[in-house]
């Protein structure tokens, strides 16, 4: 083990025991002001139950809603601690455990950060670095850990792949991949996965280089009408390496209900998690009452038919350019 490696290693290690302390300390005073509010919290986690299916080969199974940190939500702006907070305490309370969230979310990881640790050991921890190197990876995970005061992370994506460069610096000479298989070997991963919204054949070749445990794609009905749609050309390949598919996207921002489109979330939660070899879906929130909204809709989630999935699809045919405005971001 050289030098660099410990220093890692030691420096990973004391920032999250010091950090679980925080986090810990921080949701017992929250926890200490609001006596009432986590009575009523805890009586919701009671009762609060969402399908769940295994994530792929991770043999990890997890609710089909997760909460995901970037958005136009308070989850990754700044200065929107407070509200971040209570909508991170009530995923918790409502039965989520898959959180989702990436090193360049603004301050997204450090709100997790202050409310995760002490529930680590029963949620399912993903984030994500857009660094394509390997030192530059290594500068992101360290940060990542820290800001979210864990040792570890379920899962650890290669953030919005989205072109032909991305994979061959990922993969090539001092790519981020060596620093994926470091990390692994130390066990500050365990799972890792490919991300992207702009080209659905870069994603494939990338599940078809490297034995990616997940994919966190975009899934929804607009999409279907892009003429280069991502379902058929991603869900194949994950089937085969059964790779972990994670819906993103899934209401467009809100974007989808806008008049003459769909109906609400679940429509869109449904023609998403109704896909073959999708596994869940990560959304963001804007406020706890959309949270809970979301999770209901989730709770209550049933398959839907190949007619009633036509019926979303004719639906956004008309407005499918304005619902894949991510398929620019790069």
């Amino acid at each position: 083990m050289t030098d660099k490696t410990t220093r890692r290693n030691f420096l990973l290690t004391g920032a999250a025991v010091a950090g679980g302390i925080i986090g810990s300390t921080a949701l017992q005073q929250n926890q200490t002001d609001s006596a009432q509010s986590t009575a009523q919290n805890t009586a919701t986690k009671s009762t609060a139950k969402m399908p769940e299916r295994v994530l792929g080969r991770t043999e990890v199974k997890v609710p089909i809603f997760g909460l995901g940190g970037a958005g136009q939500t308070p989850l990754s702006w700044e200065g929107k601690e407070g509200d971040a907070i209570a909508i991170i305490e009530k995923a918790i309370a409502l039965g989520i455990r898959y959180f989702d969230t990436a090193a360049n979310y603004g301050p997204s990881e450090d709100y997790f950060g202050k409310v995760l640790p002490s529930h680590r050991k029963n949620i399912f921890l993903a984030s994500k670095t857009d660094a394509r190197d390997r030192d530059g990876a290594w500068r992101e995970l360290e940060r990542s850990l820290k800001r979210l005061n864990t040792d570890r992370l379920d899962l650890w994506q290669m953030h919005h792949v989205s072109f032909t460069e991305d994979l061959e610096t990922i993969f090539g000479k001092n790519g981020a991949i060596q620093a994926v298989e470091e990390a692994k070997a130390q066990k500050l991963i365990r799972f890792v996965g490919i991300t992207g919204h702009h080209d659905p054949n870069i994603i494939a070749e990338g599940l078809r280089r490297y034995s990616f445990d997940a994919t966190l794609i975009p899934v929804n009905a607009a999409d279907k009408h892009h003429p280069r749609p991502f379902l058929p050309v991603v869900l194949p390949v994950a089937r085969e390496k059964n790779v972990g598919v994670i819906a993103m996207k899934v209401p467009a921002y809100g974007r989808l209900f806008k008049p003459g489109g769909l109906d609400g979330m679940n429509q869109a939660l449904g023609y998403a998690m109704s896909q073959p070899g999708v596994h869940c879906c990560v959304v963001a929130a804007e406020t706890i009452a959309q949270l809970e909204n979301n999770v209901k809709v989730a709770q209550a989630f049933q398959p839907l038919s190949q007619q009633e999935l036509a019926v979303i699809e004719q639906r956004t045919a008309a407005i499918w350019e304005d619902n894949t405005f991510f398929r620019a971001w790069t």
